[in-house]
């Protein structure tokens, strides 16, 4: 089992799927009840018992849109969670095809699953605001 920076714990993962200059985001359910209700957001989630990151990462995209993806195409790191101090989360990245982001389809969380401009994603303001800056910097290299 790997940690997160400094050997932090981590909690989950998010994968940041690009198709072509776009980016697969869900919309979060507006629930006043959850972190960030209504925003749009990557892929991922909380981690389950010891479960290693990329396992974490490939659960929840299955549960969240149906895709299936190799693990040999993630690449990725931990970082510190900046709304969670002390806490990592691990971020990768996968580049999927027209056909595989076409086949996506909203599991039982969000109310919405679509392909958004990375462009847009990074500027919007109703984008879960770390995930926009964690966007901009792994595309960036």
């Amino acid at each position: 089992m790997r940690a997160g920076p400094g050997g932090m714990r981590w909690s989950g993962a998010k994968l940041v799927l690009t198709c072509g200059d776009s980016l697969l985001v869900l919309r979060r359910d507006d629930v006043p009840t959850i972190n960030w209700p209504g925003a749009w957001d990557l892929p991922g989630g909380r981690r389950e018992g010891d479960e290693p990151p990329e396992e974490c990462a490939l659960r929840e995209l299955f549960e969240e849109t149906g895709l299936r993806l190799d693990r040999a195409r993630l690449r990725g790191h931990a970082r510190e969670l900046p709304h969670r101090p002390g806490r990592a989360g691990w971020y990768f990245h996968a580049e999927i095809t027209p056909v595989e982001a076409a086949g996506a389809t909203l599991g039982d969380e969000g109310a919405e699953l679509r392909l958004m401009p990375v462009a847009e994603f990074v500027d919007h303001p109703n984008a879960v605001p770390h995930f926009r800056a964690i966007v901009r910097e792994m595309l960036a290299g």
